[in-house]
């Protein structure tokens, strides 16, 4: 057994070898890859038809074919020219230290386990906590994404604040632009629907005040217990940030947790240019923070920070008979004390290797670069006299759509808007989704990879006002005129 898995290791290395050297190669070109690659029919219907062989397969033969068949046919969210949801930043640093990460599968869920990686997540921690504003007591850990940070952060809220008889009438507060996660993991830790307060916002798409104030006032008229609200700095939809002095001024009035997803958002901390726009945040309770969104990183590697870090410990710390030996000492609190998992990888190494690499002013700088990126298409779209914006730029997003000349209905325009999305999405040379801001379909562009130049923004924004649904509803206008 030994000496076939050491002949598949030589294997496994002649064809990482391989990889590496094209992966490398595909960055350094990925502008003139399609940001869309749409997989094959034939070869979905291949895997479909696949089974787990009760006998393996040459090593060889399955990397080969997964190259093809699978990783071929992956939308690039780390394109220049990928603008829909919030893309993805990635560079190459992350990657190695996935690659290196992955190689050594460190469990870092105490410091016995893997010391230096515990010892080097625990300072990014730190280093955040410290970029957000919060005091010394503060603390949190690295998990897999926005959705589950919410949920830990949540969690502490709910046994911080409320005792197990209040949890049946507490109410939560949110915005109709908070991130679908948070409804999803209040359902999780007890929670319906009819506890969860969606207030409007107002015309900035923020989070309005007065709907808080009143919200709040009239549940504790009708007996039930206001304990948390959510803010969100940086949304989706548009990048908007709520007013977090103010909601945290009236979250301390009320005795309410303080959460802020910050998960996009978070990032603009490190920015010279932007991080005015993120004041109050040290006044939260809790904070979610994406790395992987811009930050450079690969997926899976999101922090959850709390002001104080005996909120988590109270929630999530369990003592089992077989890990007394991985305890440092009757106080030290580990990983495992702050969040749901206990097995949990090192999500944090790669986020060094590439602070370490890059440097936080860098970091900054290409912020600053999304965000000038996203003026920019808004002021090319501002040129356009059948165009208007709708939202932004802000941090990083706009927010517009074809109103045509006056003359379509809402639902007229809202199919034009879907088509152009589609026509420009297809083709390749950019994606673009829409979202629905006020009731209306719009295109949504968030430009926050630093390697968009201003030719990618000018050639989307003139694809755009071309596209054939554009062209095809002004032929059609004209001649209904000369009729």
């Amino acid at each position: 057994m030994r000496r076939e898995i050491r002949e598949k290791n030589r294997q496994v290395g002649e064809l990482l070898t391989e990889f590496i050297k094209e992966t490398v190669g595909f960055y350094d070109h990925i502008e003139r890859e399609p940001v869309c690659r749409p997989a094959a029919k034939d070869r979905l219907a291949a895997i479909q038809e696949q089974t787990i062989p009760a006998k393996g397969r040459p090593v060889e033969e399955v990397f080969r074919e997964m190259q093809r068949d699978i990783y071929s046919s992956t939308i690039l969210g780390q394109h220049p020219r990928s603008f829909s949801c919030v893309p993805s930043t990635m560079s190459l640093v992350s990657w190695m230290g996935d690659v290196m990460t992955g190689a050594y599968n460190p469990h870092a869920s105490c410091t016995v386990n893997a010391p230096a990686a515990d010892l080097v997540e625990k300072k990014l921690i730190r280093w955040m906590c410290g970029q957000a504003g919060y005091p010394e007591e503060s603390g949190g850990l690295f998990v897999s994404g926005g959705s589950i940070a919410n949920l830990t952060a949540l969690t502490a809220a709910r046994d911080a604040k409320l005792t197990w008889e209040e949890r049946g009438k507490a109410v939560v507060y949110v915005s109709g632009q908070t991130h679908s996660s948070v409804a999803k993991g209040l359902h999780i830790i007890g929670f319906g629907r009819e506890q969860i307060r969606v207030l409007p916002v107002d015309r900035e798409f923020c989070m309005d005040l007065s709907a808080l104030r009143s919200s709040v006032r009239k549940d504790m008229t009708d007996g039930n217990i206001p304990f948390a609200v959510v803010a969100s700095a940086g949304t989706t939809n548009t990048g908007n940030v709520d007013p977090l002095a103010e909601i945290s001024a009236i979250c301390r009035k009320y005795d309410m947790w303080m959460h802020v997803d910050g998960a996009f958002g978070a990032s603009a901390l490190l920015s010279s240019e932007q991080r005015k726009k993120l004041d109050g945040i040290e006044l939260s309770d809790s904070l979610s923070w994406d790395a992987h969104k811009w930050m450079m990183q690969t997926y899976g590697c999101s922090a959850v920070l709390v002001r104080n870090q005996s909120d988590l410990v109270r929630s999530f710390a369990a003592h089992p008979e077989y890990l007394k030996d991985a305890e440092t000492s009757e106080e030290g609190v580990e990983f495992w004390d702050l969040g749901p998992e206990l097995t949990r990888p090192a999500r944090g190494l790669k986020l060094w290797l590439t602070l370490q690499t890059e440097g936080t002013e860098k970091m900054g700088r290409m912020i600053d670069h999304g965000c000038r990126m996203a003026e920019l298409a808004g002021k090319l779209i501002q040129e356009e006299p059948e165009w208007e914006i709708i939202s932004g730029p802000s941090l990083g997003v706009v927010n517009f759509r074809y109103i045509a000349d006056g003359t379509l209905s809402e639902e007229e325009l809202d199919s034009a808007n879907r088509h152009i999305s589609a026509e420009i999405t297809e083709s390749g040379f950019a994606q673009i989704f829409t979202t629905e801001l006020g009731g209306k379909k719009v295109l949504r562009m968030c430009t926050i990879n630093p390697e968009t130049t201003e030719e990618d923004i000018r050639r989307t924004i003139e694809k755009l006002t071309k596209a054939e649904a554009v062209s095809c509803l002004g032929t059609a206008r004209n001649q209904s005129r000369t009729a």
